[in-house]
């Protein structure tokens, strides 16, 4: 006896490819200009060929609107048959939780600017890199994710977003709707996560998190993508006092 159609539908959640958020001197660039490098394009066109091998479509594709989920996007989508003429959607209530300036974080206090709120279940009061809480991320985050819900005209999906945002969406699909921010839900970039949605907000599968196609058993580094870029930043820092 076969199973009757299941009524959930599919995310296929990506991080976007590899940025440069400092150069060699840990000089900062513009994170909201910033563009996929040399390791991000190759990242995001092994994702568009693990797509193709497996044959799947999408019906919608969602990005951030930040250039690097929009070129993500595009060379996913242009190694697809027939989706090369997509256009993605732009949601920036999806962006990456926002930081602040920088500079007036204290030198005692970087690696917790950097790093805290990446680090467990991550109360709502704390703030990244001086800027946004994680509760005021939340509140524009999840709004967004029950439209998604609530918009009938989608079986398959891709979202392209950000390290954050993924986490915050994973968090809500593992607890099964739960208002909670797990910061060690590491997302490598270039990575997909497959996630099926039911009508009900209860209703989560979580199928896959984090899977890399260039390196699908994470054989490289040990730091997450915030020690990294605190290190990145440092060679820039110039001591206060």
């Amino acid at each position: 006896m076969e199973l009757p159609p299941s009524s959930r539908r599919r995310i296929y959640l990506m991080r976007h490819g590899a940025v440069s958020y400092f150069d060699e001197a840990g000089r900062p660039a513009l994170p909201e200009m910033v563009p996929l490098n040399e390791t991000g394009r190759m990242q995001a066109t092994a994702a568009g060929r693990a797509f193709a091998a497996e044959q799947i479509r999408f019906d919608r594709v969602i990005v951030s609107g930040l250039p690097r989920t929009v070129e993500t996007a595009e060379r996913v989508l242009a190694i697809l048959p027939g989706m090369d003429d997509v256009v993605p959607e732009v949601w920036p209530a999806l962006q990456e939780i926002r930081g602040g300036d920088l500079s007036a974080i204290a030198d005692q206090d970087l690696r917790d600017a950097f790093v805290g709120a990446f680090e467990g279940e991550v109360p709502e009061d704390k703030r990244f890199l001086n800027g946004e809480t994680i509760g005021q991320f939340l509140d524009r985050v999840l709004p967004a994710l029950e439209r998604l819900r609530a918009d009938p005209d989608w079986d398959t999906v891709l979202m392209v977003l950000h390290g954050g945002t993924n986490r915050a969406i994973l968090s809500q699909a593992i607890t099964c709707g739960r208002r909670v921010f797990f910061g060690s839900l590491l997302q490598t970039a270039g990575c997909i996560n497959v996630l099926d949605m039911g009508d009900d907000p209860l209703d989560w599968v979580v199928r896959m998190t984090n899977y890399s196609p260039p390196t699908p058993v994470h054989s490289g580094t040990r730091h997450t993508t915030m020690e990294v870029l605190l290190h990145q930043y440092l060679r820039g820092r110039q001591p206060q006092g």
